[in-house]
């Protein structure tokens, strides 16, 4: 039986290619997709799930809603720079051959409920426990525990891409971006009592995409997502390459995908994590107790943190379950 999911998301190229998994993945139920500030604006976000799903026409996609603008205190952290001001790495400029625009502007049809009250409403009416995938910030997540409790202790799990327990953060020496940008919401979060699975930096960092690896993965399968992948991604590569020097980025959000398709994905450890919302250093900094001490002289853990991860079992996967569109 599929696993019935919501899955909260800031699209983003990485998010973009998790939704793309996700939506071609039987092994899932998407109840809905609710949009947050993050990578880009949440109205830059919004239209970016749409233009996502214009790649799959033909089938009848889940509801759409749009979430939180900003995060709780801080003022909002985009990340553009990366991404492009578009989200999806600049698409405006690539025409067909007729010079028409290769991505048209998407028709949005959006929920009557914004997203805080479309995650409610699904977990209400759910007929089986529903995960709940975030994919940017924990805003809306947060802001859902708030207004119900009640209604929030009965999702299943959360399975968050964010967060780094022995690795360096990608926004700052100290935190991952999702983390960084709302550590208030991360907090209220992983203190609710829900179970939670942490798809941090420890693991995604392990799975890199390399331009010669999508090219070659692209150049069997003439399809609609293919091009957007090679689209999509074009800048980051040359970025990575020109900042890293290799062409090649994380799958981040895609394996926090991968891990809710196929657990075995990943290995993982219980651990309590606390969320850093005041040193100005480590703001958004993911701190777990790895101390070697007994069970019983630590907190009771709060989340299974993906702590290994098989990179090329699960990028192989990926490749040809994205590029599996007929």
């Amino acid at each position: 039986m599929p696993e019935r999911v919501i899955i909260d998301t800031d699209p983003g190229i990485d998010d973009a290619l998790a939704l793309l998994l996700a939506l071609q993945s039987p092994e899932l139920d998407i109840a809905a997709i609710t949009t947050v500030s993050g990578n880009v604006p949440v109205e830059t976000a919004t239209r970016n799930v749409f233009t996502i799903l214009s790649l799959l026409p033909g089938a009848v996609w889940p509801p759409v809603a749009s979430g939180a603008s900003k995060p709780r205190k801080k003022a909002p952290v985009f990340a553009t720079a990366l991404h492009g001001d578009d989200g999806l790495g600049g698409l405006d400029r690539y025409r067909n051959v007729d010079g028409n625009p290769r991505y048209a502007s998407p028709n949005v049809t959006l929920s009557e409920n914004d997203a805080v009250d479309e995650i409610l409403y699904q977990l209400a009416i759910a007929p089986v426990p529903i995960t709940v995938i975030t994919l940017g910030p924990l805003t809306n997540i947060a802001a859902a525990i708030e207004k119900d409790r009640e209604a929030m202790a009965k999702v299943k799990r959360v399975v968050l891409m964010g967060g780094a327990i022995s690795v360096p953060g990608n926004i700052t020496l100290n935190a991952e971006f999702n983390i960084f940008v709302d550590p208030h919401a991360a907090s209220i979060v992983f203190h609710a009592g829900i179970p939670l699975t942490m798809v941090g930096l420890d693991v995604t960092r392990q799975v890199r995409l390399k331009k010669n690896t999508l090219a070659l993965a692209v150049a069997s399968r003439e399809t609609a997502v293919g091009q957007f992948l090679c689209d999509c991604t074009a800048d980051l590569f040359a970025f990575a390459e020109k900042r890293e020097g290799e062409a090649s980025f994380p799958l981040h959000d895609p394996l926090a995908i991968g891990v809710v398709i196929d657990p075995s994905f990943v290995s993982t450890e219980a651990m309590y994590v606390e969320i850093e919302t005041k040193d100005e250093v480590t703001e958004g900094m993911t701190l777990a107790n790895t101390r070697p001490l007994k069970p019983e002289c630590k907190k009771r853990p709060n989340a299974e943190v993906c702590t290994a991860v098989h990179a090329s079992r699960f990028l192989s996967f990926f490749l040809a379950r994205v590029l599996s569109q007929s």
